[in-house]
C-alpha cells in the first residue's frame, strides 16, 4: 500500500479496495472536475403498465435486481437500532452463494451485529459507512477483508453523486409505500420520520427496492421517495421498530458536571451575542446537547426572541420549542424520537431535508454555513483544536461521523465535553484520528474552563469581560494531565482497517489495527 503525507500531515493511502484515492489537500483546495454520475437510462416499456411493481418477497426482488458477486448494496439508517431489513438482505445473499459484496449504509448500529458472520464467510467484503458498536470493534481487530471507509452524511451523498461509489442495488425501508414505489417514513406503524438519507440511493442506484410493512393504494402521500426511481416493491411483516430509533440518551442529563457544561455553553453563546432574534442553531440528541437547547430556550423566553430555525436531528425538546413558537422552523435531517416523527408528520413548519440540501460539499452551496451555532461532541480534541469522533483514546473504532464534519462549516462551532472520561484526558497533544481540522473548530468548553480558538479574535473580544472561566487549550490539557496523569498512547499495527474521508471525498486520516 503506497502511503503519502496529506495536507494535515497524516500518512494516507493512494488506493483502497482497489480504487484510487485522493489525499486531503486542505479546506476548499480540492476542486472536482467532470460531471455528476448517472445510472443507465431506463425505459418505461420495461415496467408494468398498471404501475404495480410489487414482487412476492425480498428474495425475489434481489434476484430480479440481478444480485451477484462484487455488487454494492446500499441502505439508510433512519430506523437506527431498530432496522429489521438489512440482516435479512445479507442472509438471502449468503443463501444464494453471493460473495464479496460492498455494503454502503448511511450508518450501521448494534442491531447489525449478526452481519459479522457474513463478513467472516465472505458474503460481505467490506463496509463503507459509519459503524456503531460491534461492527466497529470487529473492524478494529483487523478482521474485515477489505478496508472500511467512513464518510459524513454529506460526504456520502457527494460520493454517490460524483460516481465515487456506484450503487448496484439500493434497499429503502419505508413505513408506508404504494405498489408504484412512492414511499414515506411518517405514516404507518413502523415510522422513522423522513427518508432523506435514502435520497441519493433512489436517484443514482441502478436498481431500487422499496420494502414496507404498510402498503397503501396509489398515491402514497407524502412521497418522500418517488416511485419513478423504484424498480421493485416488497411487503414484509415488519420493517423496523420505531421505539429503537432513539439515539443514545434522549433525556436531558442529570449529571451535575454535564449540566454545568450545558449552562456554560449557553452563557458563552449569550455573552458572545450569538443568541439574538432570528438566530439559528443545531444541537444533538445527547443529554448535554439537550440541556443546551433547554438553556437556549430559557434565554429566548426571557428576552422574548425567536430562533428563525433549528437544525435537527429532532427530538421532543426541539419540537416543544417549535410548538411553543420560540423556534419558527425545524429543518430536520433525521428524527431521534417519536415526538420528532409526530411533529414532522403533523406540523408544516417541521421540514424534512436531505444531505443534498444540508451538507453536500459538491453542490452550489448548502445550508450548513447558514447555521449560526453548531453544538457538537467529540471523543478527543488536541492543542491545535483538531477533533476526533470515530475512535476513542484507546484506538477502538466505535463511532461514525454522521453530519459532524458538515456542521463544522457553521458560523460558530462549539464542542462542550468533559475534560476527562474514565480518568483519561480528552484534551491531548494530537488526536488519535483526525476527523475535523482545528481551523474550523471555534470553542472548546469543559467543566474546568473554556478555550477559544485564537483564530476567533472576535469571540475573544466579545466575551473578555463576561466572567466566564477562560483558559488556553494548553492550560486545559495540562490540568487534565495533572489530575489523571499522561495516558499511554494505543499501539497500532501497520494494517489500515479504515479510512476517514473529508467532506470533499479526499482521505484525511486512517485507522490502524490495534496491536
Amino acid at each position: 500500500m503506497n502511503l503519502v503525507k496529506n495536507a494535515s500531515g497524516r500518512l494516507v493511502p493512494t488506493e483502497l479496495n482497489g480504487e484510487p484515492q485522493i489525499p486531503y489537500m486542505g479546506i476548499g483546495n480540492y476542486k472536482p472536475t467532470g460531471r455528476k454520475f448517472a445510472p443507465h437510462i431506463p425505459s418505461n416499456a420495461d415496467y408494468p403498465e398498471d404501475g404495480n411493481k410489487q414482487v412476492e418477497n425480498l428474495r425475489d426482488a434481489l434476484v430480479k435486481a440481478g444480485l451477484r458477486d462484487g455488487m454494492t448494496i446500499s441502505s439508510h439508517h433512519h430506523f437506527r437500532n431498530g432496522d429489521l431489513v438489512m440482516n435479512q438482505v445479507f442472509q438471502i445473499a449468503s443463501e444464494l452463494g453471493v460473495k464479496d459484496l460492498r455494503w454502503f449504509p448511511s450508518a450501521s448500529f448494534p442491531c447489525h451485529a449478526p452481519l459479522i458472520k457474513y463478513l467472516e464467510d465472505g458474503t460481505i467484503h467490506h463496509i463503507e459507512g459509519s459503524m456503531n458498536g460491534p461492527l466497529g470493534a470487529f473492524s478494529s481487530e483487523g478482521k474485515m477483508k477489505g478496508v472500511a471507509i467512513l464518510r459524513s452524511h454529506g460526504g456520502r451523498y457527494q460520493a454517490v453523486q460524483d460516481g465515487e461509489v456506484q450503487i448496484d442495488i439500493a434497499i429503502i425501508a419505508a413505513s408506508t409505500a404504494d405498489t408504484f414505489g412512492n414511499a414515506n417514513g411518517v405514516n404507518g406503524e413502523s415510522v422513522s420520520g423522513l427518508l432523506g438519507f435514502a435520497l441519493a440511493d433512489s436517484q443514482y442506484a441502478e436498481r431500487v427496492i422499496v420494502v414496507t410493512d404498510n402498503l397503501v393504494p396509489f398515491p402514497c402521500i407524502p412521497w418522500q421517495i418517488q416511485g419513478n426511481y423504484v424498480d421493485f416493491v416488497v411487503k414484509m411483516e415488519k420493517v423496523g421498530e420505531p421505539e429503537k430509533i432513539v439515539s443514545g440518551t434522549t433525556q436531558i442529563t442529570k449529571s451535575p458536571d454535564r449540566l454545568l457544561l450545558a449552562e456554560m455553553t449557553a452563557k458563552f453563546c449569550d455573552a458572545a451575542g450569538l443568541i439574538r432574534d432570528g438566530f439559528s442553531f443545531q444541537t444533538g440528541a445527547g443529554g448535554t446537547s439537550l440541556a443546551v437547547s433547554k438553556y437556549f430556550g430559557d434565554i429566548m423566553r426571557e428576552r422574548k426572541i425567536k430562533a428563525r430555525f433549528a437544525r435537527g436531528g429532532s427530538n421532543k425538546y426541539l419540537t416543544d420549542m417549535l410548538e411553543e413558537g420560540i423556534i419558527e422552523y425545524i429543518l430536520d435531517g433525521q428524527t431521534f424520537d417519536l415526538d420528532g416523527v409526530r411533529s414532522m408528520r403533523d406540523n408544516p413548519r417541521h421540514v424534512a431535508t436531505s444531505p443534498f440540501t444540508s451538507y453536500n460539499y459538491h453542490s452550489k452551496g448548502n445550508f450548513a454555513g447558514i447555521v449560526d451555532i453548531a453544538i457538537l461532541g467529540a471523543t478527543e480534541v488536541d492543542t491545535d483544536f483538531n477533533a476526533n469522533v470515530v475512535t476513542h483514546s484507546d484506538g477502538q473504532l466505535l463511532h461514525g461521523i454522521g453530519g459532524w464534519q458538515n456542521c463544522l462549516f457553521s458560523k460558530t462551532v462549539i464542542i462542550p465535553l468533559p475534560l476527562f472520561r474514565n480518568r483519561i484526558p480528552v484534551v491531548v497533544d494530537s488526536v488519535t484520528t483526525l476527523c475535523g481540522p482545528g481551523e474550523l473548530i471555534d470553542v472548546i468548553i469543559t467543566e474546568r474552563g473554556i478555550a477559544i480558538n485564537p483564530l476567533r479574535q472576535d469571540l475573544i473580544e466579545a466575551t473578555k469581560n463576561c466572567g466566564l472561566p477562560f483558559k488556553t487549550i494548553e492550560e486545559l490539557k495540562y490540568e487534565a494531565e495533572k489530575i489523571c496523569g499522561k495516558p499511554q498512547k494505543p499501539v497500532f499495527d501497520e494494517q489500515i482497517i479504515a479510512a476517514i474521508k473529508w467532506v470533499d471525498g479526499t482521505v484525511i486520516d486512517v485507522v490502524r489495527k490495534l496491536k
